[in-house]
């Protein structure tokens, strides 16, 4: 044994050999007997360069290449550990080594327990030929880490990085400790894999190397998360990459996360991926934890994920934050909201999908992956403001998605992001879930009353919950206290200029009435305060508006002042929010939307009373407001100041708690018969029994003592299938067994694919039909008529004389048509003129047609403004219309898809759609398709040069700021990350069109 420096690594292949010549499946043995075979001779040529780092790396590439990727190298019964014949072979090749070995030092080691002996012959030169995440972790055992201890800083990684200095070996052998046990060969390689899938690479020079560790990082986060136990870390980040982290501070500017974030994210909830409801205060940092649970979806079980939001505005505003993030680490964004969105999506090969939606569109989402039997390719689902479930029909909505995920995918994860509830257990019940609370908050919040002109701090120690604060102390002249009763500017004036403030309003004619009013009574030294940022603000205000400007802003934003609520257009909504963050605006008066949208926050929040409209205020509702106090990073606290009278102070001290229970038989029990018709429309279930298994893991059967004590919801459900059959939604039938099969008629596939209201699916197919026997193809007006949503007709009520103006200013093709729909030029003209009209008709149709004549308006002019004074309509009304008539408009199209006698339909609605999608010039379109690009910013866009998605996608962002009036360096990158992953998107798709063409049919004829 004098060479055994070279013998041991040549015998321990042969003892491989030995050990895989025991299975049974014959192909990987011969394909690792072929492996152990060529080693020695491969290991003849490393013995050449006499490099024992790249004699190290050989050993551990044929270990690998032993071991198949399935399988567990130390656990199962297939595990080269696991058999005591190998294993005492090893110990014997160890103990040889250790009775030819002089008297030599060893290395400290980060446990009680040395090295193999096998593992030290590896150690004398860096292994060069090793991956980088194993080189990063050598450098790291042989290097000092001046880093503080593990007790310093609570991380969620192992500290595995911080090895005790090195030791000098003069003064070992002087004052040599007891020799220490040494770690069995098992132990030290399963050790080897856990510190490599732990450790972060080093940042390489190139993009290619950086993509390399990233990938590689992956993998061993894969790997741990198979083998590893659910209590131990996964890597660098939370099992993610460090590029994930370095991200995140570029894109988000957050350093570290919260100690809570770092708890919620190592719970074994999550960790062994349980379902999980979490509630924190508003401002909390819930988001970024869900968002970082998403990425480890994406990147590390490469699954796809579908985050649920309320609002259009939030998808928006997080598909911008997020493409980014999907640029970077290789995953695709996509977007389902209002008409955007394609049924099914795109099934993608090669990369995995984020699909962020609105509560309606989750759920159509979620029926087109169910029928083409791809929910299992959702690996989570995350839904924000959870609560939401005991928001009228749209919770109904909400509720139907995830109780069809949790009956058709036992392996998707369900995380929800909560207010505090005060029944959260039923929804824990309901999505069999765990529940973590924090009251966390990044900036300490100080909540105060006003009653007359004390202020009280919000005491929930003191009897009345209330402690004297202070007076308000301001001097008001006799005209300032009739216009200004509440005090609100002294208590605005406290804060502004310097500070930031928000007074959130019941209406939003008291929102545009406050603003005003604050104005008359501010110090002319306001106007100076950012005055040429203000002036550019009005200039872009104007400029969005076709040169219109809103009366009531042009007189506030000089003073810092505006007003925000759904009134406005979208592109002022998005200046003014815009101009608020960078402090060109301080103070915003606004309803309680904005508390529930994007993240606003305030130095002080002021309530001016605790109403919403004329209802009296939630609990949930005053703290989503109260959550905007305090800026994190810029404001040491923040305060909240409800205004209250006399009358409401016992209202607001009785308040509950609240409680979230199930819509579905809401208005009716319309929710419920949508799900029953779904339910079978997507064979989910066939029979009678079966639905009522399904309505067994609803939050309806949880609930059912409180939410219907007086029937059972096997009476419920018996009822609803009874409803459908009349309504000709689905029909009955009998199998061989005699057994009653349920099966969806033609129109009720059509209303669920369409997901049509119920309650005029058949209102729907009448006016389709009767469309057909003259339908206009020389104008617009009668398909936007056909598109014209029905909820929408009882929210105005036609100007006779604009009505009549309007209705003369027709084509005589045009006029022909309105009569053939039920309105007649008679009728509208003895309406204009006061006069009675002795023949019936419908109100309905007439209002249809009047909303219908602004629509077409609009599609024909492309100025809202104009349209708006026309009608003597708000210019926010009008926006909400579009934006309505462009979703039933794709609801309608997906309706007339499951009907053949409607094929005349589909091409003619496709267009039209996309045209109520953006009502802008054509040439502006592809433009708008960018996430957050308004027609305001779009045509800037177009004037500057960027016509194309291409122009976007390839701008310099540096350029596009200073050629762009008003735009940030961070919107900027925002819109080119956005372009980027639209043309990847659609690129995507296009490509996984070809693969199809081109792919060799499974089921092709053969002899």
């Amino acid at each position: 044994n004098t060479d055994h420096n070279i013998d041991i690594p040549t015998k321990l292949p042969l003892i491989l050999e030995n050990q895989h010549t025991k299975r049974k499946d014959t192909a990987p043995r011969l394909r690792k007997k072929c492996l152990v075979a060529s080693y020695p001779q491969r290991l003849k040529r490393k013995r050449k360069t006499n490099n024992t780092s790249e004699l190290h790396a050989s050993g551990v590439s044929f270990l690998m290449q032993c071991c198949s990727d399935n399988e567990d190298l130390f656990e199962g019964y297939d595990s080269i550990v696991g058999d005591s014949a190998f294993l005492a072979k090893l110990e014997d090749v160890e103990l040889q080594m250790r009775q030819c070995h002089d008297q030599q030092t060893q290395n400290a080691c980060e446990d009680d327990l040395s090295d193999s002996i096998l593992a030290e012959d590896f150690r004398d030169s860096p292994p060069r030929a090793l991956p980088s995440s194993q080189l990063e972790f050598q450098k790291a055992v042989t290097t000092p880490d001046k880093r503080p201890s593990r007790s310093a800083h609570n991380t969620s990684t192992p500290d595995l990085m911080n090895p005790r200095p090195a030791v000098n070996h003069a003064d070992l052998i002087v004052n040599k400790p007891p020799p220490k046990a040494r770690r069995s060969m098992k132990d030290h390689l399963k050790k080897v894999l856990i510190d490599n899938a732990a450790t972060s690479s080093t940042v390489s020079k190139t993009v290619q190397q950086k993509e390399a560790v990233m990938t590689e990082e992956i993998s061993f986060a894969m790997q741990a998360m198979e083998s590893i136990s659910a209590e131990q870390d996964l890597g660098p980040f939370f099992g993610l990459p460090s590029k994930v982290k370095d991200l995140i501070f570029i894109l988000k500017g957050i350093q570290d996360l919260y100690e809570w974030q770092k708890t919620c994210l190592s719970l074994d909830s999550v960790q062994q991926r349980r379902n999980l409801i979490y509630s924190l205060p508003t401002s909390g940092g819930k988001t970024l934890v869900a968002e970082i649970l998403i990425f480890k979806e994406l990147l590390c079980r490469k699954k796809d994920a579908l985050l649920i939001l309320p609002y259009i505005s939030l998808v928006q505003e997080k598909v911008r934050g997020l493409s980014s993030f999907g640029i970077e680490l290789d995953f695709m964004v996509e977007e389902y909201a209002g008409s955007k969105g394609r049924f099914p999506p795109v099934k993608r090969r090669n990369k995995n999908s984020l699909y962020i939606t609105t509560i309606e569109k989750g759920h159509s989402l979620v029926n087109s992956l169910i029928e083409n039997d791809r929910l299992e390719n959702i690996g989570l689902v995350v839904v924000d403001e959870l609560h939401m479930l005991g928001d009228g029909s749209r919770g109904a909505i909400l509720e139907m998605t995830l109780s069809k995920i949790l009956y058709m995918s036992k392996s998707t994860q369900i995380i929800g992001m909560s207010a505090t509830l005060g029944n959260v257990g039923d929804l824990q019940t309901f999505l069999k879930a765990e529940n973590y609370t924090n009251d966390f908050r990044p900036v300490e919040l100080k909540e105060y009353v006003k009653i007359k002109d004390s202020i009280y701090e919000v005491d929930p120690r003191e009897e009345t919950c209330f402690s004297f604060s202070r007076l308000l102390d301001f001097k008001y002249s006799s005209g300032m206290q009739k216009m200004d009763p509440d005090r609100i500017i002294a208590l605005a004036t406290e804060v502004i200029p310097q500070q930031s403030c928000l007074i959130f309003c019941a209406t939003k004619k008291n929102c545009e009435n406050l603003a005003g009013m604050i104005c008359k009574y501010l110090n002319k030294e306001f106007l100076k305060h950012k005055e040429a940022e203000k002036a550019t603000l009005l200039s872009e205000l104007k400029n969005s508006g076709n040169g219109s400007l809103c009366p009531v802003l042009q007189k506030t934003v000089p003073f810092g002042l505006a007003y925000h609520h759904s009134g406005l257009t979208s592109d002022e909504r998005k200046l003014v929010e815009e101009a608020y963050s960078s402090g060109v605006l301080c103070l915003l008066t606004c309803t309680s939307t904005l508390a529930a949208g994007i993240n606003l926050p305030a130095r002080r929040v002021i309530l001016r009373s605790p109403y919403v409209a004329a209802e009296f205020l939630k609990r949930s509702q005053y703290k989503q407001m109260v959550g905007r106090a305090g800026r994190a990073g810029i404001d040491a606290m923040g305060e909240s100041i409800l205004i209250l009278q006399d009358k409401d102070i016992n209202m607001l001290l009785s308040a509950p708690m609240e409680k979230c229970y199930s819509n579905l038989l809401h208005d009716g029990g319309r929710g419920l018969l949508s799900l029953v018709l779904s339910l079978i429309g997507l064979k989910i279930t066939t029979t009678v029994e079966q639905v009522r298994d399904f309505m067994k893991g609803t939050l309806l059967s949880v609930q059912e003592a409180q939410v219907s004590p007086e029937r059972s919801l096997w009476d419920l459900t018996v009822e609803s299938i009874e409803t459908l059959k009349q309504k000709s939604l689905i029909e009955v039938s009998a199998d061989v067994n005699n057994q009653t099969i349920l099966q969806i008629t033609r129109l009720g596939r059509a209303t669920f694919k369409g997901s049509v209201d119920l309650s005029c699916c058949d209102l729907l197919y009448r006016d389709l039909s009767k469309g057909l026997e003259g339908l206009l193809l020389n104008s617009f007006l009668h398909l936007v008529y056909l598109v014209t949503p029905y909820d929408m007709v009882h929210q105005c009520k036609p100007d006779w004389m604009i009505y009549f103006r309007q209705f003369t200013n027709l084509s005589p093709a045009e006029q022909k048509m309105a009569t053939a729909v039920g309105v007649p030029e008679s009728f509208v003209a003895r309406m204009a003129a006061g006069q009675s009209v002795r023949k019936s008709v419908d109100i309905v149709v007439v209002n249809r047609l009047y909303l219908a004549l602004v629509l077409y308006s609009l599609l024909k002019e492309t100025n809202l403004w104009n349209v708006s004074d026309r009608f003597q309509l708000t210019r926010g009304f009008v926006q909400t219309l579009l934006s309505s008539a462009s979703a039933f408009g794709s609801s309608v199209l997906h309706f007339t898809e499951e009907l053949e006698e409607f094929w005349a339909y589909k091409a003619l609605l496709s267009e039209l759609t996309r045209r109520l999608t953006y009502c802008v010039q054509a040439e502006l379109i592809p433009l708008m398709e960018v996430a957050g690009v308004m027609e305001h910013r779009a045509k800037q866009l177009y004037n500057a040069g960027y016509k194309t998605l291409a122009h976007l996608a390839n701008a310099d962002p540096q350029i596009l700021v200073q050629t762009i009036e008003n735009l940030f360096k961070r919107q900027a990158n925002q819109i080119i990350a956005s372009a980027k992953m639209l043309i990847k998107e659609k690129a995507e798709a296009l490509q996984e069109e070809v693969d199809d063409l081109f792919m060799l049919p499974s089921d092709l004829p053969s002899l």
